[in-house]
């Protein structure tokens, strides 16, 4: 967002250096909003600002709050006969909303100015925010729920996602502020110059694949086997990599290497599109019943997969942040459908290209792993090189996430985010011990994805859009029971989605 300008004033007093700080953050606001929209100031309390120093909201800022509540008490929101005058509201260069994470957003009318990026690049922008680790479980997912219904699952969840993201884009017109917080989740083949091994059938998932790769006259892979295990030894060398980078006071540094996120998810498109190539489509339909190297095009484990996609269409909670960059408004919801046919359209390609062209037989479709990366062996260079991006990737997400979980936590607990390294190390054990736990007792990314999709979707993809524009037509008259009975079915949807991942 962009910085508001070196003369504008605070609510709240503040001792720093504003030649040094950058100030706080824009929101546009529409001006002939302003006598239906009341501005929102917080009550008197520390509040953490992005450059770590306490500020507390002014008695002018905290007198002005009470006001408005007052004004806001006398009658319903949806009456308005008594509404605050104009001299207890602010004008739009002094309203101020302070977020819990501990920025200032400066309310600025869209007179003043546009965003400066181009349609085309909002749409790269979403399109690169939503990609994640779930495309890696987008090849299970259409395993376990067919074929054929992993296609059509994949496409209605991106329809119904993305409507539930259009509703947030209107809801900013609607409600009086919605609080945004951005952080912003196998192959193939049967010849020696592209081995596809089954990891599931060392444990007796599948033990009639033969064409399984075993290396028990090789010492040295023996060696490295034990040394390199993703359960046992891979997450304690995390721990030593990962810990340092999230004892840093900013997380500026790491934020500047969001490219590699894309670079990753193009490498992996060319990963799979040129094994397709060079091993062809292994395709059998089978509606109901399973064979032996092929599952059929229904099943009824096709929840998994909606859980999965849940958590990859997910940006519902930043999206607001990224259209409002964009140079023409009126443009949002085209851009904004634009870019989920985008991220469906890779989804659909990565999935179906994986899992048509698995090679069954000899090895069974019930192969493909939770993370498709994880049917290559060790030895395969592309598979490493896609490995070495992820990691390279998590490597600049996680001190992010790090630095937000901090901000949230120690920053309301002791009022600052950085009160000392003991603090920030002790929290910063705990984040990382939390997953190296999940990686040794539960190394199931699908069961993860799935899991936390359905859990955090339940919220902010299914309930609050669909709420909060329930509750503005009823404030506002005009609620009917089509729409409720439509918004409120999707909300059972949400519900259902989690409550079924449990009996899978």
């Amino acid at each position: 967002m962009a910085n508001m300008n070196s003369d504008s004033r605070h609510l709240g007093t503040s001792e720093v250096d504003h030649e040094r700080d950058p100030g706080p953050m824009n929101i546009q606001f529409e001006p002939s909003d302003l006598r239906s929209k009341r501005p929102f100031c917080i009550e008197p309390t520390n509040i953490v600002n992005v450059n770590h120093v306490i500020q507390r909201v002014s008695d002018h800022a905290s007198a002005m709050n009470k006001r408005i509540h007052y004004y806001s008490r006398l009658t319903t929101p949806a009456d308005k006969a008594l509404i605050a005058p104009d001299h207890v509201v602010p004008a739009p260069e002094e309203c101020y909303v302070y977020s819990p994470l501990g920025s200032a957003y400066k309310l600025q009318s869209y007179t003043e100015g546009y965003g400066k990026n181009t349609s085309l690049v909002t749409i790269f922008m979403i399109w690169n925010t939503m990609m994640g680790t779930s495309i890696l479980s987008i090849p299970w997912g259409i395993k376990q729920a067919g074929f054929t219904t992993g296609m059509c699952v994949i496409i209605l969840m991106g329809l119904l996602t993305l409507y539930c993201c259009y509703r947030v884009v209107k809801s900013r017109t609607m409600m009086y502020f919605i609080h945004h917080i951005n952080d912003t989740d196998t192959i193939l083949s049967t010849n020696n110059s592209n081995p596809v091994i089954c990891p599931s059938a060392g444990s007796g998932g599948h033990p009639d694949n033969s064409s399984m790769i075993f290396y028990a006259n090789d010492t040295g892979a023996q060696q490295f086997e034990k040394w390199w295990d993703k359960s046992r030894t891979v997450p304690f060398y995390l721990v030593g990599l990962l810990l340092p980078l999230l004892n840093f006071k900013s997380p500026s540094f790491f934020s500047k290497f969001n490219i590699l996120g894309t670079v990753s998810v193009l490498y992996l498109i060319f990963l799979v599109t040129f094994k397709a190539v060079r091993l062809g489509f292994h395709l059998e339909f089978h509606w109901f019943i399973p064979t032996e190297f092929f599952v059929p095009e229904i099943r009824f484990q096709f929840p998994q997969l909606t859980g999965v996609l849940t958590l990859a269409f997910f940006i519902h909670n930043c999206i607001i942040t990224l259209l409002k960059n964009n140079k023409k408004q009126e443009n949002n919801v085209r851009d904004l459908c634009i870019a989920y046919m985008l991220v469906t359209l890779t989804y659909l390609y990565i999935g179906v290209l994986v899992f048509a062209s698995f090679p069954s037989p000899p090895l069974s479709k019930d192969c493909i792993e939770q993370n498709f990366l994880d049917n290559f062996p060790s030895s395969d260079t592309l598979s490493f090189i896609a490995r070495i991006f992820l990691l390279f990737q998590m490597m600049t997400v996680y001190p992010l996430l790090g630095y937000l979980a901090r901000v949230q936590l120690l920053g309301h607990i002791f009022g600052d985010i950085y009160p000392s390294i003991f603090h920030v190390l002790i929290l910063n054990l705990i984040i990382v011990g939390a997953g190296v736990i999940m990686a040794c007792f539960y190394p199931n990314i699908g069961g993860i994805i799935r899991y936390s999709g359905a859990a955090c979707g339940l919220a902010f993809v299914f309930i609050y859009p669909s709420l909060i524009y329930i509750i503005s037509l009823h404030q506002e008259e005009r609620l009917t029971w089509p729409k409720l009975i439509f918004h409120v079915f999707i909300i059972i949807l949400g519900v259902a989605n989690l409550i079924v991942q449990f009996f899978m």
